[in-house]
């Protein structure tokens, strides 16, 4: 099992840890880590494990792991880039350290996908959330205009909400499906608790809730952080899907 030190903080660039075990495939698990594995529709962190002796492993992707049966466990596996020896050994101590530029504009996008569901206010039914651009499908027949939504994205950034990171029990959250945005994925029950990412609301004297949903993905602690986004692109993928396509301004 790996404990994943970004839930708490999407800040961490890095820390201390121990090699659990090596993947068949060569990858490596940890026992803690900073990296993000790919879920939820974020791509999975880079970065590099620093080696006992100093040296740098590349790390080019992070998954969640599967068993022999190919089912999810509590393992998140750092892939290396090819071409490396790996050099490591169960019960080596390592850095883990991210990609923060790269992490940083993954956080800038999530974040941004979830100001654009308070705007457009229908069901997502497809997410992608990469270092270059994010995209959003919506489950609607209706218009959308690229610079209108533009110009809502700004105005929400501008008036910097706090975004904070919480939990509501598994029965608040059947008794409140609303909260769910995603219509291909469902938030992970079993533990009791699902983890939540609001935009405004009662914190940090932030009167107006603009979102709020379950989410385990990496996100910036105010809206202003994100910067200049921009919608480079609006599709029509279906007679009921609307494509939105983020791209970073200058």
């Amino acid at each position: 099992m790996t404990h994943d030190l970004f839930r708490a903080d999407s800040y961490l660039r890095e820390c201390s840890a121990t090699v659990t075990a090596l993947t068949p495939e060569g990858g490596v698990v940890l026992d803690r880590t900073v990296f993000y594995p790919l879920g939820g529709g974020q791509a999975g962190d880079a970065g590099v494990l620093l080696r006992p002796d100093g040296t740098a492993l590349a790390i080019a992707d992070t998954r969640k792991g599967k068993d022999a049966e190919g089912r999810p466990t509590a393992d998140i596996v750092h892939v290396p880039s090819p071409g490396q020896a790996l050099g490591l050994a169960v019960g080596d101590a390592v850095t883990a350290r991210i990609d923060w530029e790269r992490r940083h504009r993954l956080m800038r996008f999530h974040t941004t996908t979830h100001l654009l569901c308070h705007i457009v206010a229908q069901p997502v039914n497809g997410c992608s959330i990469t270092p270059d651009y994010a995209r959003l499908d919506f489950h609607m027949d209706g218009a959308l205009d690229k610079d209108a939504l533009t110009v809502a994205i700004a105005r929400l950034v501008a008036q910097d909400h706090a975004v904070t990171i919480g939990a509501i029990s598994d029965a608040a959250l059947d008794a409140n499906p609303q909260l769910v945005k995603s219509m291909s994925v469902q938030p992970p029950r079993g533990t009791g608790t699902v983890r939540t990412v609001r935009v405004g609301g009662a914190c940090d004297g932030d009167a107006a809730q603009i979102d709020l949903q379950p989410c385990g993905g990496t996100h910036v602690a105010r809206t202003g952080e994100i910067g200049a986004v921009v919608v480079t692109k609006i599709e029509k993928k279906g007679a009921m899907s609307r494509r939105v396509v983020l791209g970073l301004g200058a």
